[in-house]
């Protein structure tokens, strides 16, 4: 067992996105590829003597041999001690609740997310920083430079680790402790929610659910958590075993994808409760019977109720939600008198805002919510604040989100995605549309007239930085908004993403049909942007 430096060449693709490097499994597994990465990550680091890190993933195929690597490599840059979940599984928000609980230096992830697994899919690497969340662009900037010049990367020629029992095992001078996976996240669960309230609800006989774990790392926690510690029903989790290709299925917790819960919730016998989560376990879809309660009403009736759990009981600080997330939430924030704050898209955004205690809850209408129990959206989290929150007010999910419209008004809200489009083309759509911003404002479309349009600029209120480029924003006089931003998560070609938002607040038109709210403003974006004839596309993707 000894040290050995390898000579390698740089890859020129290796810019860390906003969740990390998200690439195709065969990119990964080009010599020297991942190596280089993991050690541009730990050259960033600096001296490593002093560093202890986590180590888990999603899972999905690559995971397990991915792990052996970057456990040696670490050995050999002289990291003391890694913290690897069994069997090399973590969710991401568990992976956050780990690095937080344990005062780690950070962690590195291995997920794409909410994109698919297997041999000819997407494998991702993100690091996590000492609070538990993404790294910011500053940190993930240095890694790309120390990329982009990279000439030799350090490995341990050694054997593998068993990662599969739990334990110490010693890597040369570096301990690798094999932890349980789901014991520490499941733990701060019960210490955020009202498991006794939960456990009386399923131990009624009244009230059933489905969660949908697709197959992907939320299995574990959920049948831990839901069937065993809150009683549920052992068939309560669906599709509840990781497979590294999720079952051949896109985890991506929505109508598109997650259809056979989709299919329960909307037949005769539907639970009372259904919800999905994805591939590392950050997302989460909520639905009732025959309602499906958008991730940004989510995060808005989240907000609006946190008083009565029992981790949220003295209050909000604030609420931050990205920009293309409907503006629900900010109503809610106006009636408490608390702080809402538009950050991009992007966990790494909020990190800054709860540390500095200015927000206790955020989220993004890309299906993911949280607060400051961890430094990542937590799928699973969502889930058991609605359960919670059935529970403690004893109504159903369509009662609560209607009440909550009657109380707040409703923002029409949906998602255009066109996935796996030119590149070229998507840019050069968003650019024509930057291009004549200034031309769009004072036009009017039939009803609506455009009161201005700009390109989303943030500038962090804690740090002072700033970030450009974070969406095109087709703001109207009528308070409604048209969003156009490219998406940083996919692997082929770019995802161009269109969000429509119109607000009512007259009680009798909150149960229109969203399509018929919206298709004026559907409208309107295609006569703006001419995309069905730059992109060459007649129909989005996905609608969410």
């Amino acid at each position: 067992m000894h040290t050995i430096e390898i000579q390698t060449q740089a890859f020129s693709d290796q810019k860390p996105g906003t969740s990390g490097l998200r690439k195709k499994v065969k990119t990964f597994q080009l010599e020297h590829y991942l190596e280089n990465f993991i050690q541009a990550i730990f050259n960033t680091l600096g001296d490593c003597s002093n560093q202890t890190l986590a180590l888990g993933g999603d899972g999905r195929y690559f995971n397990r041999e991915a792990i052996q690597i970057i456990l040696k490599m670490a050995a050999a840059n002289g990291i003391p001690r890694i913290i690897v979940g069994q069997g090399g599984i973590l969710s991401t928000p568990a992976a956050s609740v780990l690095i937080r609980k344990c005062k780690l230096d950070g962690g590195i992830i291995l997920s794409a997310s909410h994109n698919p697994g297997g041999p000819e899919d997407d494998f991702g690497v993100k690091f996590n920083i000492a609070n538990g969340g993404p790294a910011p662009e500053k940190f993930t900037e240095q890694i790309f430079s120390h990329a982009s010049v990279i000439k030799a990367y350090k490995i341990m020629d050694s054997d593998d680790i068993d990662i599969d029992t739990i334990g110490e095992y010693a890597l040369q001078d570096m301990i690798v402790e094999v932890v349980d996976s789901v014991a520490d996240y499941a733990d701060l669960m019960e210490q955020l929610f009202d498991f006794d309230r939960i456990k009386a609800l399923f131990e009624s006989g009244m009230f059933t659910m489905a969660f949908d774990a697709m197959h992907a790392v939320t299995g574990p926690y959920a049948k831990e958590i839901l069937e065993r510690r809150l009683g549920a029903e052992p068939d309560t989790v669906m599709n509840g075993v990781p497979l590294v290709d999720f079952g051949g299925h896109h985890p991506d917790p929505n109508l598109a994808h997650a259809k056979q819960l989709v299919e329960k919730m909307n037949s005769a016998s539907a639970p009372d409760l259904g919800a999905a989560s994805d591939g590392d376990g950050d997302r989460n879809m909520i639905l009732g019977p025959g309602i499906f309660i958008t991730p940004s009403d989510s995060l808005a009736v989240i907000a609006a109720n946190a008083h009565l759990l029992p981790g949220y009981a003295s209050g909000l600080s604030g609420v931050a939600r990205s920009m293309p997330t409907s503006m629900a939430v900010d109503k809610v924030a106006e009636r408490l008198g608390i702080e809402c704050y538009e950050t991009p898209t992007g966990w790494k955004f909020f990190g800054n805002l709860l540390d500095a205690g200015r927000i206790t809850m955020c989220g993004e209408e890309s299906f993911g919510t949280g607060s400051d129990h961890a430094r990542e959206k937590d799928g699973l989290w969502a889930v058991l604040f609605w359960l919670n929150l059935v529970a403690a007010k004893q109504k159903s999910v369509e009662t609560i989100m209607h009440e909550h419209w009657q109380l707040y008004g409703r923002n029409y809200y949906c998602r255009y995605d066109y996935e796996a489009v030119d590149k070229t083309a998507a840019e050069q759509l968003v650019q024509d549309l930057r291009d004549q911003s200034a031309q769009l404002a004072g036009a009017s479309y039939g009803d609506y007239r455009i009161m201005t349009c700009d390109d989303f600029r943030y500038s962090d209120p804690i740090d002072n930085s700033v970030s450009e480029h974070q969406g095109i924003r087709i703001l109207f006089s009528n308070g409604a908004r048209i969003i156009l931003r490219l998406s940083g998560t996919g692997t082929v070609g770019a995802t161009l993403r269109i969000y429509f938002e119109r607000y009512e607040s007259d009680s009798e038109r909150l149960d229109r049909d969203a399509d018929e709210i919206l298709q004026p403003l559907i409208e309107i974006a295609k006569q703006i942007t001419q995309l069905e004839k730059k992109l060459d596309r007649d129909q989005p993707s996905v609608i969410t």
